[in-house]
């Protein structure tokens, strides 16, 4: 046996092992690291209005801690008012459950010729093994609830923490990081990390204008046509349909949509149509001029890079793809060398337009007679 056998043997399982290792560590961490890289996207965002504040004698952690202040404070007032706005309107579906049930018995009865009657429905429902057996298993699924709350109470507390000390001791950071890198390495970092400040900053503050925009719009459409809680509603509309591409308006208008049934059938056909117009205004109007100097991404890439980004990393990797593939597009196209295009009309988007009267051979004879 040669001696380099046994050696060569114990490094491959040493090396197996601590491959093996590291596999498990990382299966076990995937849920801090993603809270490490959500907290990460969100001190980028909020880092503009700390420097803005630092800039005019702020300490940084006081300034982070009034930017957190004002996004709890948002926060907290947003869900209240749409817990509010749902409770209530429960509390209304729920009294008039009898009538919308005496309507729709009455309809099946005129249109199908049955003998339905409420009494009849109610108690099959209420014996129903369906339902008890739903009942049941909800009632033995309480503790677990409770525990997905308070594990998403504490992944906040994480994420928020983390985002605290990267937005206060960024250039803390930035300064540990550039230490152990060499100089030429060390300009193309903070190049890097200046253009993720500002495409996530920008993507958040471009996102929050057209949110407020959207927020507006909704808002007087549902007042006019006599919606309660519109404000929360309209609130609704404008988070939902910005910080979710493409899709986010329809989502966002289906809340809105419901309560207006409640009301009138109609007002739900008049949400539906003023949110599809709106839709078309916002991608082809009011997008391209707010976005063009702050996340500068065309449609099509921004909807495949938020597939992606959920195909990955779920949610999260919803929130954060935009904003991290401006970073990258724009990273890198510093390194891209750029030539003047040719004007082909295949290039442009021209179509070649014949002379009339001119034949082939004639525009032959003209293009010789200028060479010559």
């Amino acid at each position: 046996m040669p001696r380099w056998l046994p050696r060569a043997m114990v490094l491959a399982l040493a090396l197996v092992a601590c491959f093996q290792l590291a596999t498990w560590a990382f299966d076990q961490l995937t849920g801090l690291l993603l809270n490490i890289l959500i907290a990460f996207f969100l001190a980028l965002a909020i880092e503009p209005a700390v420097d803005r504040m630092a800039a005019r004698g702020i300490r940084r952690g006081v300034a982070t801690g009034l930017v957190f202040l004002g996004i709890l404070v948002f926060v907290a007032g947003f869900f209240t008012l749409l817990g509010s706005m749902l409770a209530d309107q429960i509390v209304k579906m729920v009294e008039d459950f009898p009538d919308y049930l005496d309507k729709l018995i009455n309809w099946s009865n005129q249109t199908f010729h049955t003998e339905l009657s409420r009494v009849e429905i109610q108690d099959s429902l209420l014996h129903s093994e369906v339902l008890q057996r739903y009942a049941q298993d909800s009632a033995d699924n309480v503790l677990d609830v409770s525990a997905a709350v308070l594990g998403g109470l504490f992944q906040v507390l994480t994420v928020t923490l983390f985002a605290f000390y990267f937005a206060a001791d960024g250039p803390r950071l930035r300064r540990g990081l550039c230490s152990v890198l060499p100089p030429h390495r060390q300009a193309e970092v903070l190049r890097a990390w200046e253009i993720a400040v500002a495409k996530t900053g920008g993507y958040l503050y471009s996102r929050g204008l057209m949110a407020l925009i959207s927020g507006i719009a909704h808002y007087i459409l549902l007042e006019i046509l006599g919606v309660p809680y519109a404000p929360a509603l309209a609130v609704w509309v404008g988070l939902i349909s910005q910080f979710i591409p493409t899709i986010g308006t329809y989502l966002a208008g289906a809340l809105p949509m419901l309560i207006a049934f409640t009301v009138d059938p109609w007002y739900a056909v008049w949400v539906l149509g003023f949110v599809v117009i709106y839709q078309q205004f916002e991608n082809y109007l009011l997008q391209p001029r707010i976005t063009a100097k702050t996340v500068d991404i065309h449609p099509a890439v921004a909807f495949g890079s938020v597939i992606a980004g959920t195909a990955l990393l779920g949610a999260i990797g919803a929130l954060i793809a935009i904003p991290a593939t401006a970073t990258l597009q724009a990273f890198l196209g510093a390194y891209v060398k750029r030539y003047d295009v040719t004007d082909d009309p295949r290039v442009q988007g021209r179509r070649s337009r014949r002379e009339p009267g001119v034949s082939a051979l004639g525009r032959v004879r003209e293009a010789l007679a200028r060479r010559g």
